[in-house]
């Protein structure tokens, strides 16, 4: 089965417990889905030096990678199954691209992935693993690394890009959850749906040039490079869908798009 390929803005860590538009869509999300038989996601918050790393724990720990938050999110534990036949087939598959990769035994699963996860898969029965992000890696590099894993999604493997379609964490200043939006965060979500409505990919490869106020939504890069591994994954011309659309304290918009 041939599965779609995600790119999930996860936003805060209270997402996971705080009652939201996105936090609704994702409790419902997994059962529109096909069942994949594993998961692999690239998260925002896993960046590593010199190449890719990837995760072949069997049982992944659940890394609460915050502070200053609720006792009841740490608390929490999403028990998956690790995913290592398919993260070594990833690691293959990558090498054959010319990506310098390295394996982790041990490395389990940030917020950026157990959080969004935990809302589609409550049961916590499907095999996952994790993916790094080079740091300072291109979108079109970014892009690459989503065709090198394409086989996968062709083998029911569902990847997943978990970022933020906005992240400027230095405008956020203890707005409440449905703070206004300010123009510069609507005009880049506009026109990023644009773009990916259009598929537009070179635009959006040099969105940081093209989009209206892209530093300022993204001062560093790491939050939007997994929607470009989600659209790399899925075609050279990848159909984008809109799955949700909403914002979070004015300045994260929690778009969620499917690409196939």
């Amino acid at each position: 089965m041939c599965m779609p390929t995600l790119f999930i803005s996860h936003g805060s860590p209270m997402l996971a417990i705080e009652d939201s538009a996105v936090h609704r869509f994702l409790l419902g999300l997994g059962k529109t889905l096909p069942r994949p038989k594993a998961i692999i996601v690239i998260s925002a918050h896993w960046e590593s030096t010199g190449g890719q790393v990837i995760s072949l724990a069997s049982h992944p720990e659940t890394i609460h990678d915050f502070g200053g938050f609720p006792a009841a999110l740490f608390e929490i534990q999403y028990p998956v199954p690790g995913a290592p036949a398919e993260a070594a087939q990833a690691a293959e598959l990558l090498t054959q691209a010319g990506f310098e990769v390295r394996r982790s035994a041990t490395r389990g699963l940030d917020h950026g992935a157990w959080v969004p996860l935990r809302l589609m898969y409550p049961e916590a029965d499907i095999p996952t693993a994790q993916i790094s992000l080079r740091r300072g890696a291109s979108p079109s590099e970014n892009e690459l690394m989503g065709k090198a894993l394409r086989k996968l999604r062709e083998d029911s493997v569902l990847i997943i890009g978990s970022g933020s379609l906005t992240h400027n964490l230095h405008a956020f200043r203890g707005e409440s959850i449905e703070a206004e939006v300010p123009s510069w965060v609507h005009d880049f979500t506009a026109w990023m749906h644009t773009q990916l409505q259009a598929n537009q990919r070179e635009a959006l490869l040099d969105y940081r040039a093209q989009a209206p106020f892209a530093v300022r939504n993204h001062p560093t890069d790491e939050h939007l490079l997994p929607l470009f591994v989600a659209m790399g994954a899925a075609s050279d011309a990848p159909k984008a869908e809109r799955l949700h659309a909403s914002y979070e304290y004015g300045v994260l918009a929690m778009d969620v798009y499917a690409f196939s």
